[in-house]
């Protein structure tokens, strides 16, 4: 099986896997920040990766304040 984020072999000894793929353990980061993620302890959105603080929140939760941090600070927004 071919780890979706560098294309490459994964083998068993090197496996991670989340979101029903299977990843290199160095390779399972989110999509926003590149923190390294573990199986299990992320969110993800359209089958990728993201750490749950902030950045899902901020990107995906909802807007206003206490949400996720200053990213998801957005005036004029209703």
């Amino acid at each position: 099986m071919k780890c979706p984020t560098c294309g490459k072999e994964v083998y068993f000894a090197e496996r991670v896997s989340s979101m029903g793929k299977d990843y290199h353990r160095p390779c399972l980061r989110c999509e926003k920040c590149k923190k390294t993620l573990t199986a299990g302890g992320h969110s993800d959105h359209e089958g990728k990766p993201y750490c749950t603080k902030p950045c899902y929140g901020a990107l995906f939760g909802p807007g206003g304040y206490g949400h996720g941090g200053t990213e998801s600070h957005v005036f004029g927004k209703k």
